[in-house]
């Protein structure tokens, strides 16, 4: 039974090594591989706008029309781009606690989406089914088996995980490629933006940003990188570490 008779889209049975290559004819010089390489490298350099068909086809030297046979669509190629650029994730250490797990996988995503940037600009069409992709939802999973967390429960968790750390990959992304346009650092774009606020916010008004302004909260640059980040993630384990105490009071 051939993988449209089971309902499989042809692009993850592609994914997913399912897809038969006929035996008939001389071996092509294009290969399902080189193809999704040939697009990571021109988004990686040239940015995910400049991803088409034809400019694929020209990394490879090779003709549009040929990619057809192995992509029907530009978006089946971008999500066999971004299976290709997430890899795998690495084992978990030895001994790692579900707490200390979290924050390493969102830790290590936000390192992946940073190397590959364009990542974040392609949207998402469906849950995870690739098979990096799946690879990466068992991964996390597979940090909360011990925990007394029901089974749609850790999967709820892995969700917000993965989409606070993507949020935060492609605002970042976003605040530091404005700075750049302007001619300035991301932290000289922040302190513009505090004098601003000053500026403009009359406390009167806004009685909150007020008080924001006056405790010099804006003032100072973060001491560590991403606090903001670490911040939302340690908060969000927080009340995952206090749902699972209430569930053993129970």
């Amino acid at each position: 039974m051939s993988e449209s008779e089971v309902g499989i889209p042809p692009v993850l049975a592609a994914a997913w090594g399912l897809r038969e290559r006929s035996g008939k004819g001389p071996r092509p010089g294009l290969t399902l591989d080189r193809i999704v390489a040939a697009g990571v490298k021109v988004a990686a350099s040239e940015g995910l706008g400049a991803v088409s068909m034809a400019r694929v086809a020209s990394e490879l030297g090779a003709a549009t029309m040929s990619l057809y046979r192995y992509v029907k669509a530009k978006d089946d190629l971008l999500d066999l781009m971004v299976d290709a650029a997430i890899g795998q994730p690495e084992p978990r250490p030895p001994g790692e606690d579900w707490r200390a797990g979290l924050t390493r996988f969102a830790r290590t995503y936000l390192a992946l989406l940073r190397r590959q940037p364009w990542v974040v600009r392609v949207s998402i069409s469906s849950p995870p089914i690739t098979p990096n992709q799946i690879a990466w939802m068992n991964h996390g999973l597979e940090i909360m088996r011990d925990t007394t967390l029901a089974h749609h429960e850790r999967l709820s968790a892995i969700m917000i995980i993965s989409g606070l750390t993507r949020n935060w990959a492609l605002l970042t992304a976003d605040i530091d490629a404005a700075a750049r346009g302007g001619g300035v650092s991301t932290e000289q774009a922040m302190a513009g933006y505090a004098r601003l606020l000053k500026l403009l916010a009359d406390p009167a008004r806004f009685p909150a940003i007020g008080e924001l302004i006056a405790s010099g909260t804006l003032d100072d640059p973060a001491e560590v990188p991403d606090d903001d980040f670490e911040f939302g993630i340690a908060r969000f384990l927080d009340g995952l570490e206090a749902h699972m105490t209430r569930q053993q009071e129970r």
